[in-house]
């Protein structure tokens, strides 16, 4: 039963990737990613080892990013003490707020970017510009992303004492589709491109239920460590 505990945060971050991965902004660069490993490469190895490094991108970035955010809030002597005593009561409702963002009852306005030219500029440079594109996709928050990562993936880290982990199995979720398709193009499976380009219907469905299982998550944890019923 402890084993099982143990691999549920990891288990949760992965599954935080995936659904990041197929979510409508993060699916749209997914798409891009693959587009050029498709047209832009011509050999079996070459399209392999570009979506390699474009997930190794995407975990990188995310794995440093996540690690820096939750080793600067625990070395701070507040911040340590606030996440030892009062880390589980707010997690609670963070899990809440997320859930009822996931299931639409509320929206997160974010600043849009606009990273075209810049992408068309990286995708010059060869099958290691697939690392740099990786780099800048992540960084590319949108609504969704910016709520899973920020919001259920930090506190979850924090939580866990997974510093480092958790953000870079995150990571690997949100380049999964990509590393799938790119060995499948790879082998000449040019359905696999097309699934990743309709999948999106999937992905209202699995956010929901991700809404649903935070929200009932986030109640029992606000009642056991607020409310102290259990």
């Amino acid at each position: 039963m402890s084993e099982f505990l143990k691999a549920i945060p990891p288990l949760t971050a992965l599954w935080l990737g995936i659904l990041t991965s197929i979510s409508p902004c993060p699916l749209a660069t997914n798409i891009a990613a693959v587009s050029f490993i498709a047209h832009q490469l011509t050999s079996s190895r070459a399209v392999l080892l570009s979506g390699l490094l474009y997930a190794l991108g995407r975990t990188a970035t995310y794995t440093g990013l996540g690690a820096v955010i939750c080793s600067s809030a625990a070395s701070a002597p507040f911040v340590s003490h606030f996440l030892q005593h009062k880390l589980p009561q707010v997690l609670g409702p963070i899990l809440i707020l997320v859930g009822a963002f996931l299931l639409d009852i509320f929206k997160l306005p974010l600043p849009s970017t606009n990273l075209g030219g810049a992408a068309e500029r990286l995708t010059k440079g060869g099958v290691f510009s697939s690392f740099l594109l990786g780099v800048l996709f992540a960084l590319a928050f949108c609504p969704v992303s910016a709520a899973l990562f920020f919001g259920a993936l930090i506190p979850l880290s924090l939580h866990s004492g997974l510093h480092f982990l958790l953000p870079a199995i995150f990571g690997v979720g949100t380049a999964l589709p990509v590393i799938v398709v790119a060995f499948g193009l790879a082998f000449g499976l040019q359905f696999l491109f097309n699934l990743l380009e309709s999948v999106g219907r999937v992905e209202a469905n699995a956010r929901k239920i991700t809404g649903v299982v935070f929200i009932a998550v986030g109640f029992y944890y606000t009642l056991v460590y607020n409310f102290r019923v259990f």
